[in-house]
């Protein structure tokens, strides 16, 4: 366990954590005008919505992927009969599902937004800069698949649990242990998901805090009639 190691991956995601919950919410409290995707749709509707629904079902799959298989405890796959090895296959191929549909989307949201001249110009620097960590978080979690392919024992799987697990339950120096025994590709994309939480209050992607999830559940709607 390297000082390094314990700075990543001990320390690092708590400040991240602090950064993600309290810069929300001071943006939110502060300019709530900027609390938005800003669409660009209007400017070119060209394969607008297949790209878009491309990433958008494939990162939310991904993001509960990563987040019942990080913090779901061994015991309870074991309960059901799933071992270590036999997750982490399943892990593989939904992973891959999900990653290559994102990765289609997300290609194409790039193209769009770096080769439309007016696209490009309604941009910021933090919306070119979130899509560019995005894809390079992507495309480092595609590269773990094949890695993956040749250590299909689970063992990497439950050093990743166990890192997880430790973090949200405040005890950094297993959670440590454990991220020190995987291999430097997996700390990397570790290390880059960590990053997402942490520019995410200065970015675009605050417009996830209001998706409508409540939605289908009203008890009126408004119509409209000329």
């Amino acid at each position: 366990m390297s000082y390094l190691e314990t700075l990543l991956f001990g320390v690092y995601p708590y400040l991240a954590g602090a950064v993600f919950l309290l810069g929300s919410l001071a943006r939110f409290d502060r300019d709530q005008f900027t609390w938005k995707a800003h669409s660009s749709q209007m400017l070119n509707k060209e394969n607008m919505r297949l790209a878009s629904n491309l990433f958008h079902v494939g990162i939310l799959l991904l993001f509960a992927g990563h987040f019942i298989g990080l913090l779901t405890s061994p015991e309870i796959f074991h309960a059901f009969g799933v071992s270590a090895g036999a997750k982490q296959i399943l892990a593989i191929v939904a992973g891959s599902i999900a990653g290559v549909m994102c990765f289609i989307g997300l290609t194409m949201l790039i193209k769009r937004r770096l080769t439309d001249p007016r696209v490009r110009a309604t941009s910021s620097r933090m919306d070119i800069f979130i899509l560019l960590l995005l894809y390079a978080q992507l495309i480092l979690g595609l590269i773990t698949i094949p890695v993956s392919l040749m250590h299909t024992d689970g063992h990497n799987m439950l050093n990743l649990m166990g890192w997880g697990r430790n973090i949200v339950t405040f005890d950094p120096i297993d959670a440590v242990a454990s991220i020190s025994q995987v291999g430097l590709l997996f700390k990397l994309h570790i290390f880059l998901g960590i990053t997402v939480f942490l520019v995410f209050p200065f970015s675009r992607l605050v417009h996830i805090w209001s998706a409508p999830v409540t939605y289908p559940m009203r008890a009126y709607q408004v119509v409209r009639q000329r």
